[in-house]
């Protein structure tokens, strides 16, 4: 479980192909530290299980379930990725409650500067679309944001300068595929109103 708060942006150092998936290599001096073989960590809001680890990096293998619905196939090294280590009992919730199970890939529509911050316009198929509310949470790449927006296409969120210098959300451009995981509470919401119906 995560906050979909971003501890550190860390680089690709290598990525190949791995039988199927795809093993990725990431340099992360903060992240990093500590790891150990079998550990989670979010890679760009996609819950990860370390496979080999050892100072400021660590590895893992994307198999091909990941690859299909999430933007790490297209990872090449160089590439700046947003991590998160699994949240401890003990520690604040400051973002949402995020598992790391990306539910679709959508698109960047529009970045604008709202100064001092960003204005980010996200295209999301009507399958994500349904459990997206106006002011809910949603992650993308792995940051906790509040939904300020909603239209039939997608959705609207706003950037605080914080956020966009820690995160690669700097990095988008339109066109730019994000990871996207919809509020945990909708689903449940969902089943719940689906089963007393």
């Amino acid at each position: 479980m995560f906050t979909g708060l971003v501890e550190e942006m860390g680089t690709i150092e290598h990525a190949e192909p791995d039988e199927g998936g795809r093993r990725l290599v990431v340099t992360a001096p903060v992240v990093g530290q500590g790891l150990a073989i079998g550990d989670s960590v979010s890679l760009n809001g996609c819950c990860q299980t370390v496979v080999d680890a050892g100072g400021a990096s660590f590895t893992v293998v994307a198999v091909p379930e990941t690859l299909r619905r999430t933007n790490l196939g297209e990872l090449v090294e160089g590439d700046r990725v947003n991590l998160e280590r699994p949240v401890r009992l003990m520690d604040r919730l400051g973002g949402h409650l995020v598992q790391g199970h990306v539910d679709a890939v959508g698109r960047v529509r529009i970045v604008r500067e709202e100064a001092p911050g960003w204005w980010l316009s996200i295209a999301a198929d009507r399958e994500v679309m349904r459990y997206v509310a106006l002011k809910g949470s949603i992650t993308v790449d792995g940051v906790s944001l509040t939904v300020a927006g909603v239209d039939e296409g997608g959705f609207e969120v706003a950037i605080i300068p914080h956020t966009w210098a820690a995160t690669i959300l700097s990095q988008y451009r339109p066109g730019s595929e994000v990871n996207l995981e919809v509020d945990l509470l909708a689903r449940y919401l969902e089943r719940l109103v689906k089963e007393v119906s």
